[in-house]
């Protein structure tokens, strides 16, 4: 009895151990900390963007980097994370780097339930606070749309397919209403499930090469509307 104990002590001590060791920076503001410190104020005439975002934005940029390189586009997505998390490191990954456009594309990890369950209107309201805290401070707002999924690999069963969509109609109606620019990936890239195909994405989550060079004319006159 007395060794049963002792492991169960063991047990929960690591675990309280490891839960304090992922809530000390559960947004992970650390990630982009040094390379936010390097980066210095905008030059003059410069139109910086600002892409904020999950794996589909930081995979963009280790899949086509050249599509990045010699332009005032920075990029500043965390693979995993959720609107929420975002809404957290909104100010010091956007708004202190002094953008005059950033880019959104978010909520399919929401969806996905990465921190926990989440309603399409909660997610719709991170989406808001993004937008409302980069119009606050002068930065034009691209509101893309989440991107097509039929289902994901690591969660099966959720119906992406089904709730995208909805989502999609919510953030093109609020764009729409406050004078954001609407970015549609969704009608470009959905097949007939409202799935991602495996010609634009290998596991049909994640943009492949293909994916991403469908998505960067769109991006860059979503870009230009919102310069003018």
């Amino acid at each position: 009895m007395k060794n049963y104990t002792l492991i169960l002590m063991g047990i929960f001590s690591f675990l309280t151990g490891f839960q304090e060791t992922v809530a000390q920076d559960w947004a992970d503001l650390g990630h982009f900390e040094e390379a936010n410190s390097r980066i210095e104020g905008p030059k003059e005439n410069e139109d910086r963007v600002v892409f904020m975002g999950n794996s589909i934005t930081i995979g963009w940029l280790n899949a086509r980097p050249s599509f990045f390189k010699d332009k005032p586009y920075i990029n500043r997505g965390i693979s995993g994370q959720t609107t929420p998390q975002m809404l957290v490191r909104f100010r010091q990954d956007v708004i202190d780097l002094q953008p005059k456009v950033v880019v959104i594309l978010a909520g399919t990890n929401d969806i996905a339930g990465n921190t926990g369950p989440s309603t399409l209107p909660m997610i719709l309201d991170n989406i808001k606070g993004m937008a409302e805290l980069a119009a606050a401070n002068n930065i034009k707002v691209i509101l893309s749309s989440t991107l097509p999924a039929y289902d994901y690999p690591w969660r099966p069963g959720l119906k992406p397919n089904e709730k995208i969509p909805i989502l999609n109609a919510m953030i093109k109606a609020y764009a729409e209403t406050n004078g954001h620019v609407y970015l549609d990936y969704f009608s470009a890239m959905a097949d007939e499930r409202n799935g991602l195909p495996k010609k634009y994405a290998d596991d049909e989550v994640h943009p492949t090469v293909a994916g991403y060079k469908v998505m960067e004319p769109m991006v860059e006159a979503a870009i230009a509307s919102a310069l003018k």
